[in-house]
Order: structure tokens, then C-alpha cells, then sequence
């Protein structure tokens, strides 16, 4: 593999395999400061005494801010540096971690709003990144950077209740997470203060593309498969919480949830993209997502096997409809910048959709006393992003820039 041509005249450039291992790294924090709140959320509501509606609140405000920050990221990144603001954008999410150290929550929620736009502008940055660095092997790229994100998001969610426990609060569980994120930040410092704004860009390069066709139909791909993605993430571990089950076993279970998103997320992408069936990929995993959601709602607790199976079938729907999503934006789009801008209004409408997941399904919870109702909205949900699948289908590619 070749270096990269330098982002500035007279800068050196950086090895490919440099950028990739910052990516990783960076990745590795995208969920953590999201997959550590649900374990918790029972401590954090008999602490705080409020509702479960206004506990979804909070994972909702986290969620809703990601895409404010993916709709803004594109044209920012165009003035200071794709590569720059990755780095500033971490330091965000550091910082609402730090927040909500503190056990009160109006710092709850401003963490929350904090914590949303470091990993939404990440989440688009990252894509125009690997675009411009690693187009080459973009799926399989993406799908690592994915798994470096589910892998962080599964040892936060294992250790989420022994740390609250260990550090003597929940709050205490929460603003831990800002440690791995300052460090990652200066590792990727070195890669981006070597780039600055991306020469040759155009203005209309970084506009969000609201009429095109493309964009809208991966638009609602991204907001069907990000709203079960972060229901599941808010409420998976209070649902079996409230069936009977102790917090660490739900918090194991979620963290099965996120384990067994890895392997799709690194092996699908990668199989869509030699054999360029992305519609088979996508399809296969989806149908898996919804077995396993019905499962959870129609047989919970199955005798001998328990709900494990039902768990990793929604993980295997999530975590691959996430990175083909992804995937097939670095695909069809020709440079970092669309590239960008498409992932910035497809994650930005997806995030903002998503953010009204967990916390409709905490006011219906509370509506109705069960979580029949708040259930289903997640096998709609994948309803309707089987049907933007197909007309996304498997359509001509860009060709590698």
C-alpha cells in the first residue's frame, strides 16, 4: 500500500497503516460514554428519583446531539481539516464525560449534549477519512473501525457496574470514560495536526445532500437501523432487569449484545465488497435483527437457552446493518468530502430519529407499564429499513479515488 499524499504542501505524509491504527484507537471510544449509561440507569433513577421517561431523556439528549454534530461536522471540517477537527472532537466527548462525574441531573443531561457532538462529528469525520486515506479497502476499513467501536463498547458495558460499585457511585462509572478518550485523542494528534483544510474542496462538496436520491434512501437506512440500534443500547438491560434478572447478569447480557456485533461488522462489509452483493449482506443480517427482537418480545425467557440466542440474533441485525450502511456510502460516493457530506445528513437524520427511540419507548414504558409497546417499535423499525434495502439495491459504484 501506498503513503498518502500530504493534506498540506510541504507537510510529510502519513503511512496508511499510521491512520489506520488512530482510527482504531478513536473508534474504540465512540460508544463507550453511550453503553455505560444504560447499566446504570436503575442506580441513576433510585439516585436521582426521577421517572423512566426522563432517564430515556438522557440517553435521548446524548443521541439527538450526535446529529446536531453530524449536520454541522461536513462544512467545519472543510475550513479547519478533516483530520484536525477529529482530534477536537474527541476532546468534546472527554469533557461530557468528565461532566457527568457529577451526580445531578442537570450535568447529566449537559454531559449528554456534549458526549452527542464529540461522537456525532467523529462518527462522519471518520468516514471521510478513510475515504481519503484508505478508499482502497474501504469496507473492510470500515468494518474494522466498527469493531474497534464495539469492542470498546462491550468492556465498558461488562464493566460498567463493577466500576460504579468499586469507584463508590454511578457517576463516578460515567466520568471514567474520559481517560481512554484524552488518551486516544494524543495518540491521533501526531496524523492531525499534519492536515489542514483539504485542498480543492468546494462548498458544494460539504453541503448536506437533501435532494439527492441516493442520500435520502441511505438517509433512512441509517435512521431505521440507528433507532434499533440505541433502543436496544438504552433498554435491553432494564427490560431484563425489570423480568427479574440482577444488574451485572443484565449488564453480561448487553454486553453479549455488543460482543457479538463484532464479528459481523468486521466480516460482512468486507464480503459484501468482494462480491458486490450488497442487498444479499444487508438482507441476511436483518433478518436476523428481526428474529431476534420478535424473540425477546414474544419469548423472553426460553427454557434451557435463555434469551442469549435472541440477544446475539439483534446483535448480528445492528452491528451489520450499521457498517454496511457505511459502507456503501464510501462506495458510491467519489471523493472525502461527499463522502462526508452524504454520511453527515445520512448519520445526522439518523441520530436525530434514533434519539427519539429510547426516548419514546421510556414514555411508553411509562404509559403503559410494560414493554410490549416499546418493543415493537423496534421490529417496525426494521420493517421499514428492509424496504429502503431494496431500493437502495446494488447499484453502480464510484470509482476508487
Amino acid at each position: 500500500m501506498t503513503r498518502v499524499r500530504p493534506g498540506v504542501a510541504g507537510r510529510a505524509a502519513v503511512r496508511p497503516g499510521l491512520v489506520l491504527a488512530g482510527l482504531l484507537l478513536l473508534a474504540a471510544n465512540l460508544r463507550a460514554a453511550l453503553v455505560g449509561y444504560p447499566p446504570l440507569l436503575e442506580m441513576v433513577r433510585d439516585a436521582l428519583g426521577i421517572s423512566a421517561g426522563a432517564a430515556g431523556l438522557v440517553q435521548a439528549c446524548a443521541v439527538v446531539m450526535m446529529g446536531v454534530g453530524s449536520f454541522l461536522t461536513p462544512r467545519l471540517a472543510g475550513r479547519v481539516g478533516w483530520e484536525r477537527l477529529l482530534t477536537w472532537s474527541i476532546v468534546v466527548l472527554a469533557a461530557g464525560s468528565v461532566l457527568r462525574g457529577v451526580a445531578a441531573l442537570p450535568a447529566l443531561l449537559a454531559g449528554s449534549v456534549l458526549v452527542g457532538l464529540g461522537i456525532g462529528g467523529a462518527g462522519v469525520l471518520v468516514t471521510g477519512v478513510v475515504k481519503r486515506h484508505l478508499a482502497e479497502r474501504a469496507g473492510a476499513v470500515t468494518g474494522a473501525w466498527v469493531v474497534s467501536m464495539m469492542a470498546g463498547a462491550t468492556v465498558t458495558s461488562a464493566l460498567a457496574v463493577p466500576l460504579a460499585v468499586g469507584l463508590g457511585g454511578w457517576s463516578f462509572s460515567l466520568a471514567v470514560w474520559a481517560v481512554p478518550a484524552l488518551l486516544a485523542a494524543g495518540a491521533w494528534w501526531p496524523v492531525g495536526r499534519r492536515f489542514g483544510r483539504s485542498p480543492g474542496g468546494r462548498r458544494a462538496d460539504t453541503a448536506l445532500p437533501w435532494r439527492d436520491g441516493f442520500a435520502r434512501l441511505a438517509t433512512w437506512f441509517m435512521a431505521m437501523t440507528s433507532l434499533q440500534f440505541y433502543g436496544w443500547l438504552t433498554w435491553l438491560s432494564p427490560y431484563y432487569q425489570h423480568l427479574g434478572w440482577p444488574s451485572q447478569r443484565a449488564a453480561l447480557l448487553q454486553a453479549l449484545w455488543s460482543v457479538a456485533q463484532i464479528p459481523v461488522a468486521l466480516l460482512v462489509p468486507a464480503l459484501a465488497e468482494r462480491r458486490r452483493r450488497w442487498v444479499f449482506w444487508t438482507s441476511l443480517t436483518l433478518g436476523c435483527g428481526i428474529v431476534g427482537t420478535l424473540g425477546v418480545l414474544i419469548v423472553p425467557l426460553p427454557p434451557v437457552i435463555g434469551p442469549w440466542l435472541w440477544v446475539a440474533l439483534g446483535a448480528v441485525g445492528v452491528g451489520g446493518g450499521f457498517a454496511l450502511g457505511l459502507s456503501v456510502i464510501a462506495w458510491r460516493s467519489p471523493d472525502a468530502a461527499r463522502t462526508g457530506a452524504v454520511s453527515g445528513l445520512a448519520l445526522g437524520v439518523g441520530y436525530l430519529t434514533a434519539g427519539i427511540g429510547p426516548l419514546l419507548m421510556g414514555l411508553l414504558l411509562d404509559l403503559t407499564g410494560a414493554y410490549v409497546v416499546p418493543l415493537s417499535v423496534l421490529v417496525l423499525a426494521g420493517a421499514c429499513q428492509a424496504a429502503a434495502t431494496y431500493l437502495i439495491g446494488d447499484g453502480p459504484r464510484q470509482p476508487r479515488s
